[in-house]
């Protein structure tokens, strides 16, 4: 158990990054022990909806009895998504942001420093950030976030304005 919780103790902090008026959470992956103080912390956000990129591992109960939604949205670890996976979170995304404008959206893969950064920094390079900027507003919460296989993609990666931010916030920040 020591050693689980010496791995647990060196994962960083959940992740709030604020850009043009969208809310994300980069977390990594709770469990059915940890499932309290995840949500404790997802209410603290604000965040309705948890996109989760990983395998399950941990029952949707407590998260559906408080009113969270999860969506799976899960890809290989180490890589980059797919094209439908890609589409799906821009969907996501548009449909509570449409909603509710002062949602949270929390995205988390096993560490939250691949996957669930890597989808963020899709968001911010549609909002309008470089991909430099983007994930190097990601990595000032999350270091080490993005290997290089996920960098490259994210280089390559063209926005097409799938997510016009109604809200007037001109700005990216961290929380």
């Amino acid at each position: 158990m020591s050693t689980v919780m010496r791995q647990k103790d060196i994962r960083p902090a959940p992740a709030k990054i604020e850009c043009k008026g969208m809310k994300f959470l980069i977390t990594d992956r709770p469990s059915d022990l940890t499932i309290h103080s995840y949500i404790a912390e997802l209410k603290k956000n604000n965040v309705t909806t948890v996109v989760r990129v990983c395998e399950p591992s941990y029952r949707l109960d407590d998260l559906i009895a408080q009113g969270i939604t999860v969506k799976d949205l899960a890809f290989e670890d180490g890589t980059f998504p797919p094209q439908n996976v890609v589409d799906e979170w821009f969907e996501i995304l548009k449909q509570k942001f449409t909603e509710d404008p002062d949602t949270c959206v929390a995205v988390h893969c096993v560490a939250g420093l691949g996957r669930a950064p890597v989808l963020v920094a899709l968001a911010l390079i549609e909002l309008g950030l470089k991909y430099e900027a983007a994930v190097e507003l990601i990595r000032e919460k999350r270091r080490g976030a993005i290997n290089a296989k996920q960098l490259s993609y994210l280089e390559k990666y063209r926005a097409k304005r799938r997510l016009n931010s109604k809200v007037h916030k001109n700005s990216c920040c961290l929380q």
